[in-house]
């Protein structure tokens, strides 16, 4: 029998209704089991004690293909892939992840299967399969993943960062692998990959290495028995948990300075501090307390006095780990062009600042505060998704004792000047080693990675070096922050009327309000969303630019303000969309409308600062230029984009014409952009409906009323609503093209079908063939054919109209081939969908709508739900209880006859469009495509504008206000 603790022992928050129970079972598996009556999902997440780091030597990425894998079949469930087909037709899905001392498999479905899904699951630790054909297809899949990663400079940068590390410790292997390390070089050796594979399980992947956290709907008695009726049969060969002592990086491997060229222009700076664990301390959060101050963007900080210089953009201070005993205290700083000539003044900036905090002393205060803001956090959380809640927990509970495993470091509880004081003292100028990645140092590098050919260059650094930058830094006023005001203390729930969906309260020419009080939730939590409608913001890419540099300045100025009211749980954003922006503010509701007021202030007393104005110039040109190293597959995805939207233009104009603006441009645009405006306002959560009516009138009176008001009513003619371009029926349209990147050997196909407008009974109908077709795409494409890691199919919904979407990113097989064989799974399905019988219809029909039904997890989600609804102009406030009652109605021959008229190969109303990009590796197969006559009804595009400009475009779907009814509070 398993061992209980009851569940008040765990530690849980005060908002949290669900119940915990720790057991232990015969065969010394722990897990945690979490009943939720509420939840419709059930979920799983098993944390084995295993990771890269016990990769055998010349096999390096041999758990990461373990990882991949382990759910492909078991000795009871030997059809390959049926895990994750299970659990796809069940409202959920699967994933897995590899860290080095761990592996971590998690999977959430439906709760009507909970015990179903959680046997299949957990076959997967008594007695996999892994077949030679699987396990010589797969290789190609961890392949594919390496590939697709090759150019991302995160993981390009990361693996240096191993790779100059001391060799005999593992944190200096390679732990992705590829087909050299999983193939080429086993076979040379003699070595039986299949066979490394079932020893490295059977030696690593004991019951007493692994923890289980399992998330039902049931009792905590009955998923007690049904987790030691699955789990008591996993071996338990009493292994020895991994442990490695010692630091990664000692000695020769401190006080360098290593210059790094990248793949993308971008100027970084990181310094790293080797240190213990700080895990081991988590109550006196020693890390916490000390990136809180050198993270810290408010006045005084290290980051506000480099972004007052024009050197940096952004500044983050965190701790990695290397393994459960030792890790790193990083300073990230991202930087300008003039930041990348005053390195020396940055680094000694930052140890300036480290000094400071030696002088201030370790102050009880600003640990009183941290304290108090994760206090109301941790007893206000949100919940998130079952698969995302048990993933959190098992891969931390080998870290913290049981009480704490929900807790983690949340409640800092004992304030110990001297153990923080003694990982301060590890931030010195004889334990550090700094990483200064640019574009610049091309040519001035002698070294080269291994894995990912990263060219490097490694300068000795001393103590006095950096006592010599540090004298010769700038004087900058930095200080310690001053007390956060935006930390809320006012938590009490407002009593409101029950409403099941947003009401409108308010139209005037000026505006509309929304509002939907919380009688859900009961949080202190409330957002306002706020769209401006401003015909100026974007009826030209030059227009369109300069908005986004204003909503980039507005941002900025508000940085050193702002960034209390984050560190209190208060957010705002400002986002371009195609007919203005929108603003949201969300958090704590006691200071909300605090921020509220200071951000729209800031828009309306607009002022351009022509030095800050060059800065985000700077950036935004970066990050155009920097789009041709994005994956292939975002290319395919924009040229998709581009082609089908009206009020697209592409990224080669707006590079062109960023590169000439002027801070005299956007002070000349600003003014113009807000003269004319039509706001969309959507308040909810926890506000009363006369707090929510004050704050439009407050919001109308900055920008509409006064004697020289900033805006006026739009006018209806200047209403500028994007529209998609129609494809024509019967006719496949197909754009190819090279990558942009001639490095980037990866190729990438978007294959889109054009449906229908926006119509209840033909979305659940299109909704309904995408449920049942992802996983068998996947499967298919990927799985089987192994066309690339990245093969998916999506249900794509653009300006009202909707449509199906296959993505696939390759090394091996260019766009072309990929496209025939998307074209030959269409063939496949369509034959599997006409023999399904009405008993399998029906079980994927009812897991649609389970799915469907899934109650919103937060404020957030509900929230987020109603106000696309309102932004999009449709309004449908029961879009889901509409849609599943046309499932309800739907039978498998309406379906087969939606397939057969708008998706099947040859149907008389498919609508395809299929881009190409191709990549380095396929340059000649793009030659052939180019110059090859076309088949019967298929149409190439050459030019997208004069093919845009030729076709027909979809009417708008947005409805107008003018017949709507105003709701009033005596209904």
């Amino acid at each position: 029998m398993a061992k209980a603790m009851v569940d008040h022992c765990i530690t849980k928050a005060r908002n949290d209704g669900r119940q915990y129970r720790r057991v232990v079972l015969e065969n010394s598996l722990e897990a945690l089991l979490v009943s939720d009556p509420d939840t419709d999902k059930c979920a799983a997440s098993m944390d084995v004690g295993v990771g890269h780091y016990s990769d055998p030597p010349g096999i390096e990425g041999l758990a990461h293909f373990l990882e991949h894998m382990l759910f492909y079949a078991s000795e009871k469930y030997p059809e390959e892939d049926s895990f994750d087909k299970y659990t796809s037709q069940h409202g959920g899905g699967t994933n897995a992840l590899t860290g080095s001392d761990h592996t971590n498999y998690h999977f959430v479905a439906n709760a009507d299967c909970f015990e179903e899904a959680l046997d299949r699951f957990s076959q997967f630790f008594v007695k996999p399969l892994m077949s030679s054909d699987a396990v010589k297809r797969e290789i190609k899949a961890v392949d594919s993943e390496f590939q697709k990663n090759f150019l991302s400079d995160s993981w390009r940068i990361g693996q240096l960062r191993s790779h100059l590390s001391m060799e005999a410790h593992p944190y200096h292997k390679f732990g992705t692998g590829n087909r050299q390390t999983l193939e080429v070089q086993p076979k040379a050796k003699g070595i039986d990959i299949r066979q490394e594979l079932i020893k490295f399980y059977e030696e690593n992947y004991s019951a007493n290495l692994m923890r289980l956290v399992v998330y039902g709907k049931g009792s905590l008695d009955k998923i007690q028995d049904l987790v030691i009726q699955k789990f008591n049969a996993i071996s338990n060969n009493k292994e020895s948990s991994f442990h490695i002592s010692g630091h990664p990086c000692v000695g020769e491997h401190l006080q360098v300075l290593v210059k790094a060229v990248p793949i993308c222009d971008d100027h970084t700076l990181q310094v790293q501090w080797p240190m213990p664990c700080s895990i081991h301390h988590y109550k006196e959060v020693p890390c916490s307390y000390l990136t809180h101050l050198i993270g810290h963007e408010g006045e005084g900080s290290l980051f506000h006095a480099l972004k007052r210089l024009g050197w940096a953009t952004s500044l983050s201070a965190y701790e990695s780990f290397a393994d459960s005993n030792t890790s790193f205290f990083n300073v990230v700083i991202e930087m300008t062009d003039a930041g990348h000539e005053h390195m020396q003044d940055i680094v000694g900036l930052l140890f300036k600042y480290i000094d400071i905090l030696h002088q201030s002393g370790i102050c009880e205060w600003i640990y009183d505060e941290i304290a108090a803001v994760n206090e109301t956090m941790f007893h206000n959380q949100d919940k998130i998704s079952p698969m995302s809640y048990v993933l959190s927990i098992a891969s931390n509970m080998k870290l913290y004792p049981p009480k704490d495993w929900l807790v983690k470091s949340s409640l800092p509880s004992k304030f110990n000047p001297s153990i923080i004081r003694a990982v301060l003292e590890k931030l010195s100028s004889e334990n550090f080693r700094i990483f200064w990645v640019s574009k610049k140092f091309e040519g001035e590098t002698n070294m080269v990675e291994p894995w990912y050919a990263t060219a490097y260059c490694v300068d000795k650094l001393t103590d006095s070096t950096i006592q010599e930058w540090v004298q010769h830094a700038p004087s900058e006023h930095l200080h310690l922050p001053v007390a956060n005001q935006f930390i809320a203390t006012d938590l009490s729930l407002k009593k409101t009327a029950k409403v099941m969906y947003p009401v409108l309260l308010r139209k005037t020419s000026f505006s509309t309000l929304w509002y939907k009080p919380d009688t859900v939730f009961s949080v202190p939590k409330a957002t306002v969303h706020l769209k401006f409608n401003c015909p100026y913001a974007c009826n030209s890419p030059h227009a369109e630019l300069l908005a986004r540099i204003f909503k980039h300045l507005v941002c900025d100025y508000l940085n050193e303000y702002a960034y209390y009211a984050e560190l209190a749980g208060l957010y705002y954003g400002i986002c371009q969309t195609d007919d203005g922006f929108e603003l949201n503010v969300s958090g704590y509701n006691h200071k909300l409308l605090v921020l509220l007021d200071t951000v729209l202030k800031a828009m309306a007393n607009f002022t351009v600062k022509p030095e800050r104005f060059s800065v985000i110039k700077e950036k935004l040109t970066k990050s155009y230029q920097n789009f041709k190293f994005d994956e292939p597959r975002f290319h395919a995805s924009y040229y998709r984009s581009l082609i089908l939207n009206d009020h697209s233009w592409p990224w080669e104009e707006d590079l062109e014409i960023l590169e000439t603006l002027k801070p005299n441009d956007l002070s000349r645009f600003a003014p113009t952009m807000l003269s004319r405006a039509f706001l969309e306002c959507y308040i909810a959560g926890n506000i009363e409906r006369d707090e929510a009516e004050s704050i439009v009138h407050h919001i109308e009176d900055i920008f509409f009323n006064g004697s020289h008001p900033i805006c006026k009513p739009v006018l209806q003619s200047q209403l500028i609503t994007s529209r998609l371009v129609t494809l024509d029926e019967g006719v496949s349209y197909v754009y190819s093209t090279e990558g942009l990147n001639p490095n980037d050997e990866n190729s990438a196909l978007v294959h889109y079908i054009q449906i229908h407008q926006d119509d209840i009974t033909l979305n659940v109908q299109l909704q309904l063939v995408a449920f049942i077709a992802r996983h068998e795409a996947f499967h298919q494409l990927r799985t089987v054919e192994q066309l690339g890691y990245v093969c998916s199919l999506t249900h794509r919904y653009d300006l009202g109209v909707h449509g199906l979407q296959f993505t696939v990113q390759s090394a091996v097989k260019c766009p072309k081939y990929i496209d025939t064989r998307v074209q030959s799974f269409l063939k496949s399905f369509e034959s599997k969908l006409v023999e399904m019988s009405e008993v399998e219809f029906k079980s994927h029909l009812n897991a649609l709508i389970e799915s469907k039904l899934e109650k919103d997890k937060n404020l957030w989600e509900e929230c987020e739900r109603h106000w696309e609804e309102i932004t999009d102009r449709t309004f449908l406030f029961d879009r889901v209880e509409t849609e599943v009652a046309a499932l309800r109605k739907l039978t498998k021959q309406e379906l087969i006859a939606f397939f057969h008229e708008h998706i099947r190969i040859g149907a008389p109303k498919r609508k395809v469009l299929s881009v190409r990009v191709y990549g380095s590796k396929h340059s000649s197969d793009f030659v052939v495509d180019k110059n090859e006559a076309v088949g019967p009804n298929t149409v190439r595009i050459d030019d997208i504008f004069s093919f845009r400009a030729l076709q027909p475009l979809y009417g708008s779907h947005r409805r107008g206000y003018e017949r709507m009814e105003v709701h009033s509070s005596s209904k």
